[in-house]
């Protein structure tokens, strides 16, 4: 869109001097690029003119060759350009009101500002033209704004780098007041020891994949990561769950049967005893009268509107964990569904650390997990949709069950409700699988007992070697 045809006879913002004086002085001095390239890019100039000769400079610097006067005008010569922005005069015009290149980083931010403002005029304008049109879908118009403007604003906004002085002396204090308070959590905990042991907890900035088949469990075991990490008695975090498949009364639902060990079907049914209606009230007020925990069960969410929720729930109550069910049913803004998913992994990722908070994405896994053997052991190319997933997350955790695979192939099973959690990334720690206990009648994951512990260990090895066996023969 042509701003000077929507800016009703208003200039567009813009600082022509500005551009000419940032242009001058990394001709005077080449290494004045390295300065204002990380945030500065050919678009951001106003004249046409300067966005080619800016073009000129940083394919100069890509080929290692020098930035000067001379060396600009043959390159812009080289690409039948020389003329269009003016010829060698203009290019050499463009360093007489500038002595050194002493101001560059203050004057380029002015030229960003400006087109900074002129990006949002567009974007403003498209959204009002969208607005008029019946057939438009206002949804749609309010994701597509709002992926604009984080667009604009994580591609041209970037944090300077910080000397390492700094990030040791905070680090040292950090592992200081670790060794003084013993702290068995670096994190957010989980509730569940044995994964505590290898995560130390939940990190701040780290983006954590839980990934499963269906019904085995994903929407449950988030569950008890919320309530657990809320209601922890050494250290308490305040939680936000984000449904986009069930609503706040199901989940509601789910977290109270959990709470107060009473089955799921009899709080759907609303068929129960007296004694377990009371159980339900005295634990869960104990419990859930304590605002920990946050949900919303908006659907379709986009990643624009979700930034925003998650910078007021982090900022306005203190939330320090946020759980996504599910990264699929996300929306994105175009594309191929694959390249959607890569998108919004990657805007995860940087959402959580702009928040520095832990952000756990429930994942779904391709059906190929079922096909390959019994032992259901997942990997991760079958994450679905998305090898960007992988490549994004800091942690990767699948879950699964023997009793659920061996159903599907028809194998007899004495390990119903033990569910491995299989950590098969995990950028700064071990790769391990562990053993939990899943309740699913009443949405409860926990720790196994030693018995269950060894049977469920015999177990795993014995389906693992007979799995391995059967994948071996030919035939």
């Amino acid at each position: 869109m042509n701003l000077d045809s929507v800016i009703y006879g208003k200039i567009p913002p813009q600082a022509k001097e500005m551009e000419e004086a940032v242009l001058g002085a990394i001709m005077l001095e080449s290494n004045a690029l390295d300065i204002v390239i990380e945030f500065l890019k050919p678009e951001v100039f106003y004249v046409e003119a300067h966005q080619k000769v800016y073009s000129a400079m940083v394919d100069l610097a890509s080929k290692s060759l020098p930035i000067d006067i001379l060396t600009v005008v043959e390159e812009l010569r080289s690409r039948g350009e020389l003329e269009m922005v003016g010829g060698p005069y203009y290019v050499t015009r463009l360093t007489n009101n500038v002595v050194s290149s002493a101001n560059i980083e203050a004057h380029a931010r002015i030229v960003l500002q400006k087109f900074l403002q002129r990006e949002m005029i567009r974007i403003s304008m498209e959204t009002l033209n969208e607005c008029y049109d019946d057939q438009s879908d206002v949804f749609e118009i309010m994701d597509k704004a709002g992926s604009e403007l984080f667009a604009i604003n994580s591609g041209h906004l970037k944090k300077d780098f910080r000397p390492i002085s700094e990030e040791y002396t905070k680090e040292f204090k950090l592992l200081v007041e670790r060794i003084t308070k013993d702290e068995k959590f670096t994190g957010v905990p989980s509730g569940f020891p044995s994964l505590d042991a290898i995560t130390y907890g939940w990190q701040s900035t780290d983006l954590i994949i839980i990934a499963a088949r269906p019904s085995v469990g994903k929407t449950a075991f988030s569950l008890n990561l919320a309530r657990n990490a809320a209601y922890h008695p050494i250290k308490p975090t305040k939680s936000a769950v984000f449904s986009l498949e069930m609503s706040t009364g199901q989940l509601t639902a789910r977290l109270m049967s959990s709470e107060s060990r009473v089955r799921l079907a009899s709080i759907k049914r609303g068929k129960m005893e007296q004694w377990e209606l009371e159980k339900i009230k005295n634990l869960c007020d104990l419990t859930f009268l304590q605002d920990n925990i946050f949900i919303d069960d908006t659907p379709a969410l986009g990643v624009f509107e979700l930034r925003a929720k998650c910078r007021r729930l982090v900022n306005k109550h203190g939330v320090g964990l946020i759980i996504i069910d599910y990264l699929q049913l996300m929306s994105g803004d175009g594309g191929n569904r694959e390249q959607e998913i890569s998108k919004i992994s990657r805007q995860l990722k940087a959402l959580a650390k702009e928040l520095c908070v832990p952000i756990i994405a429930l994942s779904q896994l391709s059906r190929d997990v079922e096909k390959r053997n019994a032992s259901g052991e997942p990997k991760l190319s079958d994450l679905r949709e998305s090898g960007a997933i992988e490549q994004d997350a800091d942690l990767v955790a699948f879950l699964y069950r023997l009793d659920y695979q061996q159903e599907a192939h028809k194998v007899d099973t004495n390990i119903a409700g033990v569910t491995y959690v299989k950590i098969a990334k995990h950028r700064n720690g071990a790769l391990e699988t562990i053993m939990i206990k899943a309740e699913l009648s009443i949405q409860k994951f926990g720790d196994i007992t030693e018995d269950q512990d060894t049977q469920a260990a015999e177990s795993y090895v014995e389906n693992h070697q007979s799995a391995s066996t059967q994948e071996e023969m030919p035939f």
